[in-house]
């Protein structure tokens, strides 16, 4: 089973790396990339300055599995990458980077969207918004 966290910010190096790693696959003709960034939203007067995310790791990495294999039956692609942060993420920085590859780009729109919304809705990943006062609150996903 695959560890998809990284600690801290998903780096645009980490991103790029990822892209060039399949310049050698030539039965890919589409990939998409989805890219969850920290918003500095503004809660109850207080700007949020980051994210801190937590998880139970091998659970996470075990629900995150399951969906993976799903997805590969439902949809038709040649690869499939999720990371997920863990720790301090700043406003700006990235936290969920979702890359997938296929043969046709039909495939890769629609099995984008249901790949984040599964990881969204079912992988017990929590995040604690911190605020630029220092003080803090679990952050509901929407």
């Amino acid at each position: 089973m695959k560890n998809v966290f990284i600690e801290g910010a998903i780096t645009p190096e980490f991103i790029a790396q990822s892209l060039a790693k399949h310049q050698t696959k030539h039965s890919i003709g589409a990939h998409n990339i989805f890219l969850g960034q920290v918003r500095a939203d503004e809660v109850d007067g207080q700007k949020v300055k980051g994210i801190e995310y937590t998880c139970y790791i091998e659970l996470a990495n075990s629900q995150l599995e399951t969906i993976r294999e799903e997805t590969f039956q439902k949809y038709k692609l040649t690869c499939m990458h999720v990371y997920h942060s863990l720790g301090l993420v700043e406003a700006g920085e990235v936290c969920l980077f979702v890359f997938v590859s296929a043969e046709r780009r039909k495939e890769v729109y629609a099995a984008t969207e249901y790949l984040v919304n599964r990881v969204k809705e079912e992988v017990p990943i929590f995040g604690k918004e911190i605020f630029d006062n220092e003080t803090h609150q679990w952050k509901v996903n929407q």
